[in-house]
């Protein structure tokens, strides 16, 4: 018929028996009453619909399910470079070549550089003295599911780890 729909249905209880559809794919887990889908993929993001029938009434939640790729190990790139009157200025990019929805933070690895090294975003720029002990910045990729990072590590202008 015109405008019908297809569902497929994971699990039914019925009068205290439990039946799963796709075993190999799923697992119920009655103490807390959740459903598991093992070993996601991009194909199962779609809506699902949770229902539970007592006589006449039936009460029906819908759930969108959202599969997110894990970030990769992320990478630090210098942009640009300048030294001059005994301070480093440095452009830093930070990428992830995997993920969905990655997001970009930076932060300190010690106590000396945690302003010079705090931001969000892809890039940071840093300036700092050359006097300084060395700055240890640290960038984090992150989304959702995951999170990756990495150190950028300067006790010169320009020497990367």
């Amino acid at each position: 018929t015109e405008g019908s729909q297809k569902k497929t249905i994971l699990l039914k209880i019925s009068g205290g028996n439990t039946t799963e559809y796709e075993q190999e794919r799923m697992r119920f887990h009655r103490g807390n009453f959740s459903l598991e889908i093992l070993n996601t993929s991009r194909d199962d993001e779609r809506l699902y619909e949770y229902s539970v029938s007592k006589g006449q009434e039936e009460e029906l939640w819908q759930i969108q399910l959202q599969v997110f790729e894990p970030v990769a190990d992320p990478n630090i790139l210098i942009l640009h470079r300048e030294l001059s009157n005994g301070s480093c200025s440095l452009s830093l990019l930070c990428t992830s070549e995997r993920g969905d929805e990655v997001s970009y933070s930076w932060e300190s690895r010690d106590n000396g550089s945690r302003m010079i090294c705090s931001g969000n975003g892809r890039v940071l720029n840093i300036s700092y003295s050359l006097r300084n002990a060395g700055v240890h910045c640290v960038c984090t990729a992150w989304n959702r599911v995951s999170s990756r990072n990495v150190a950028f590590d300067s006790s010169q202008c320009g020497s990367e780890q």
